[in-house]
Parts: C-alpha cells; sequence; structure tokens
C-alpha cells in the first residue's frame, strides 16, 4: 500500500471541489427526474420490434434510416427513432431523425 501526504488546505480544496461537484450531479439527477425516462433499445429488441434481421438492421443504419448511437462497441435506439421506422415500414410514412 501506498500513502500519499498532502498539506491540508489541499485536502481541504479537494474536498470543497468534491462537494461542489456532488451538488452539481443532485441538482442534475433532480432536473432529469421531473423529465419522463426513455430507455433506449439495444439491436436484438429493435429486430424483433421491427420484425427484421441483423443484417437488415445494418443496412437501415448503413444508410441512415434509423438513427443509433454507439456507446463502448454497443449499438443503441432511441424509442422514438424505432416507432418513426415502424410508421416508415408499415404505413409508408416518412422518417424523422430527431
Amino acid at each position: 500500500m501506498e500513502i500519499i501526504n498532502i498539506e491540508a488546505r489541499t485536502f481541504e480544496a479537494m474536498m470543497n471541489r468534491f462537494e461542489a461537484l456532488t451538488q452539481r450531479v443532485e441538482t442534475i439527477c433532480k432536473e432529469y427526474n421531473g423529465n419522463e425516462r426513455k430507455q433506449w433499445l439495444d439491436s436484438q429488441e429493435v429486430c424483433v420490434i421491427l420484425n427484421v434481421s441483423k443484417r437488415k438492421l445494418q443496412y437501415l443504419r448503413d444508410k441512415g434510416e434509423l438513427g443509433y448511437t454507439m456507446i463502448v462497441h454497443k449499438v443503441f435506439y432511441r424509442p422514438e427513432d424505432v416507432q418513426a421506422m415502424i410508421e416508415w415500414l408499415y404505413k409508408g410514412k416518412e422518417v424523422k431523425h430527431g
């Protein structure tokens, strides 16, 4: 185990910044809790919802027909984008990317 000594004022400054960060995170969480939470969908869920293969889903992404976000090599889709795709595929409506 390594022990590091720091001056009391440095420690106090670190603690003040940590407290400020904690308060900021709490404020953001309170603001977010007032909004409707929307759960992102993964590729497997979207394939089932749209009744398409993984390859077709890849094609829709490649062509820019379906918006997505990649986080740590995993693809996620917003529910409203999937809903727009459903309307486009099954009702002939134009897809709106948000």
